[in-house]
């Protein structure tokens, strides 16, 4: 039987290491091209690569910020240059702990830059393509926390919120040309973002009351996603799917 994703091509964002790594291999293992998207990361990049090829599969590294236009464009170009995009994971994302007060502008700005406005350009570049194609899928990562929010998160909040609606605009608008786009909202996951060395004993003890009162792993959540870029999920857009642990219940 065939791999669900053989001779399609995929780029993940912020795929060198957590929650992208784990898609990144997740899509190789079905068959897809994989580019694998990193920010000043070349070595994590380049094992994750390595490992894809020693299994048999095909994976380029591409280094881009996604707050920058103008590399998301070249990022693009570079990549369909090598054949048609079909499938894209904005997973590339920051996270700052800043009461409101103290949230500087250029805090706001380098936050919603990569969370916000990375997924915005990555999708214009990506939908400018797939449209005249009429073809493709985009999963966009977003966080339980763009609907419950929290204190001294404001700005990843905001964010995450932000990607939620986008993902739902853009479903509306591209469904007629066969493109499909949904989202994750993961809860706590067991990433290097989410760890008792780089959050406050607050934080991690809000992460861990939740019903299942565990971390997630990379893997559930790239198992969630590589189904909403599959053909069985082909009836699902504008959805988020919550690997959460019980975090977040509502519609």
């Amino acid at each position: 039987m065939a791999a669900v994703f053989t001779g399609q091509t995929a780029l993940v964002t912020g795929a060198a290491t957590g929650i992208g790594r784990a898609t990144a291999l997740a899509l190789a293992a079905e068959g897809a091209r994989v580019w694998i998207n990193h920010r000043n990361q070349h070595d994590p990049a380049e094992r994750a690569v390595e490992q894809i090829i020693a299994s048999g599969g095909c994976a380029w590294a591409i280094e881009a910020d996604v707050s920058d236009p103008a590399a998301v464009a070249a990022m693009f170009e570079a990549i369909e240059a090598h054949g048609p995009l079909d499938l894209l994971v904005n997973n590339a994302g920051v996270i700052l702990e800043k009461p409101f007060l103290e949230t500087s502008e250029e805090d706001w700005a380098m936050v919603l830059g990569v969370d916000l406005a990375g997924v915005y350009r990555c999708c214009r570049h990506a939908l400018a393509r797939m449209q005249p194609r009429r073809s493709g899928a985009i999963v966009n990562v977003a966080s339980d926390l763009g609907f419950l929010g929290r204190e001294q998160y404001t700005a990843y909040c905001t964010a995450k919120a932000g990607v939620i609606g986008l993902t739902r605009s853009l479903a509306r608008e591209f469904a007629a040309d066969g493109i499909r786009i949904n989202g994750v909202a993961p809860g706590p996951i067991a990433t290097a973002m989410v760890s008792p060395e780089h959050m406050s004993d607050e934080w991690m003890a809000q992460e861990l009351a939740i019903p299942m009162a565990r971390l997630g792993t990379p893997e559930e959540v790239a198992a969630a996603i590589v189904f909403l870029l599959s053909p069985q999920a082909s009836y699902f857009t504008g959805q988020l799917l919550g690997p959460n642990g019980g975090s977040w219940m509502g519609a």
